[in-house]
């Protein structure tokens, strides 16, 4: 691990958070390619998946993004919180917007709970827009955080950079299991289940090297980006990852694989970071 972040200390930071957001993207279609294997999926373990997730993003969005944007905001007492309280709101506002504009349905939901603006698409493009949108704010903070690391302010590190792109990757491979499994136990092929699978990350890498220009370009902005990219995923934690983790009854199992997923996460920045 040392020598991994070694490297990324040593590269361009639009290029570091290009290659982390790759690894992630990577896992998601190493959860996909399970579709080669497998046919069905169990929800008690696909819940418990998404508590994971949940409690990966939830203790990203604290231990990597909120805290360092609030250690390096200007000011002192409550001059300090202004900077992350814009952006936390704004993050949020923003997933709040795509999530009423984006046409998509999220897995094991019917058609006719589809959300966003009514389209005739097809469900496996609806499924994998759903986890794209989950990934956008993954990758926008992976990119920030390197971005943050490049411009040498306190509270950003590469090792917390790495940790949160390790973080994000545990947790893509299940939801890119997620969205390929569906689709093949609707009689869609292997290969194209895989396809739509491992689509729904791609744009984490896009994100993130935008995220990391940004606050490259216009150093002041920061902490708010760290806090919006934070308001993102709580949005998404929220609106859609913990009810949909709840759906089938399989509560307890969710909330462990919550507990777990945030455990891990911590460990990780705390360790890393």
């Amino acid at each position: 691990m040392d020598e991994i972040i070694a490297y990324f200390s040593r590269i361009d930071p639009v290029l570091a958070a290009f290659l982390a957001t790759l690894f992630t993207w990577g896992l998601t279609a190493l959860g996909a390619s399970l579709v080669f294997l497998f046919k069905n999926m169990s929800r008690p373990f696909f819940d418990g998946m998404l508590g994971f997730t949940g409690g990966v993003m939830v203790a990203a969005s604290f231990w990597s993004l909120l805290a360092p944007g609030i250690e390096m905001s200007p000011g002192e007492g409550f001059e300090k919180t202004v900077p992350p309280l814009i952006g936390f709101g704004l993050g949020a506002l923003f997933l709040f917007g795509l999530d009423k504009i984006l046409p998509h349905l999220h897995v094991n939901f019917k058609m006719s709970e589809t959300e966003g603006i009514k389209t005739p698409w097809h469900k496996s493009t609806l499924l994998t827009l759903a986890i794209t949108l989950h990934n956008i704010p993954e990758g926008l903070a992976v990119g920030v955080l390197f971005g943050g690391v490049a411009n040498g302010f306190e509270g950003a590190s590469i090792g917390g950079a790495v940790a949160l792109a390790l973080g994000i990757g545990l947790q893509n491979f299940p939801e890119g299991f997620a969205v390929a499994m569906p689709l093949r136990r609707q009689g869609m092929s292997r290969l194209r289940s895989f396809n739509f699978g491992q689509l729904s990350a791609i744009v984490e890498p896009v994100a993130a090297v935008l995220g990391a220009w940004a606050v490259m370009t216009f150093e002041p902005i920061l902490p708010y980006a760290l806090s919006f990219a934070a308001g993102a995923m709580i949005f998404v934690v929220v609106e859609e990852v913990i009810p949909e983790a709840q759906q089938e009854g399989f509560a307890d199992i969710a909330t462990m694989g919550f507990i777990i997923g945030f455990m891990v996460m911590m460990t990780l920045d705390v360790g890393l970071g």
